[in-house]
């Protein structure tokens, strides 16, 4: 049985400018993604050219970007098929994205939190090791930069440098598989931010233990660089965990502020 899309009410808007091809990809990802469309369902391309009034064309090259995050797979004599989640690519930046603006958020929140407690820690360590002088003194300057954000309440200045914290001690571990998960932290910190999972004010814990991770990575200290990490990331997974608890209890609310 074919299917049409839900209407676009039901997911997040479109990024300010995004072209005609990104704003339905955009659409259709985070139907697919939100189970909106069950896995097994079967699209029409026609169906999709007037619900979307597009051309053919926009369509094909959407399902061809869908097809290769493996959400959608061709199969002959039936169509465009939705494939199940264990099918998608987990670790595009987009198909997270559209995870956090499912209902599943929270899992996609909690499956990312683990992964990060297993690797930036690592990261830092291998930071303490192979990075440069320079470079050390731009991350303790960039700590510094962190806290005063922080105290000030500017949440958005806060979130590009906390992104550009974690990017950079990725990088400097010397390991292009560590470095190539940046985009994967950038897309859950904006994610926290965007649907009011992190404090107004961050924690002085937390700006503490970020200082803490720059100042052992310049004095190379893997071993203090590495307890920090650590630090950072057992302290914002307890703050999640405590938003996944009350989510969970019945009539609890979601981290956005809908009800459960």
């Amino acid at each position: 049985m074919t299917q049409s899309p839900p209407g676009a009410a039901s997911t997040p808007p479109a990024p300010a400018g995004a072209g005609l091809h990104a704003r339905v990809l955009d659409h259709l990802g985070t139907v697919i993604c939100s189970g909106d469309l069950a896995a097994g369902s079967v699209l029409n391309i026609e169906d999709l050219v007037e619900g979307y009034q597009v051309s053919r064309s926009v369509i094909r090259e959407v399902l061809r970007v869908l097809a290769s995050m493996g959400l959608v797979e061709t199969r002959r004599r039936v169509g465009i098929m939705i494939r199940p989640a264990g099918a998608w690519k987990v670790f595009d930046p987009q198909v997270i994205r559209w995870r956090l603006a499912s209902d599943g958020r929270m899992a996609q929140m909690r499956s990312i939190s683990e992964l990060r407690t297993a690797i930036e820690p690592h990261a830092a360590w291998l930071a303490a090791e192979r990075i440069g002088d320079d470079e050390a003194s731009e991350l303790v300057g960039l700590a510094a930069r962190m806290w005063a954000a922080g105290k000030a309440g500017d949440e958005a200045r806060f979130l590009d440098l906390d992104i550009d914290f974690h990017r950079r001690v990725l990088a400097a571990s010397g390991n292009e598989m560590f470095e190539n998960l940046q985009l994967i932290v950038a897309e859950v910190l904006a994610g926290r931010h965007h649907y009011h999972l992190m404090p107004h004010y961050p924690d002085e814990q937390a700006l503490q233990l970020h200082t803490d991770v720059a100042h052992a990575i310049q004095r190379r200290d893997g071993e203090r660089a590495r307890r920090a990490m650590v630090g950072i990331m057992e302290q914002g997974f307890a703050e999640m965990k405590s938003m996944w608890e009350r989510a969970a209890e019945p009539g609890g609310a979601e981290p956005d502020g809908r009800p459960g």
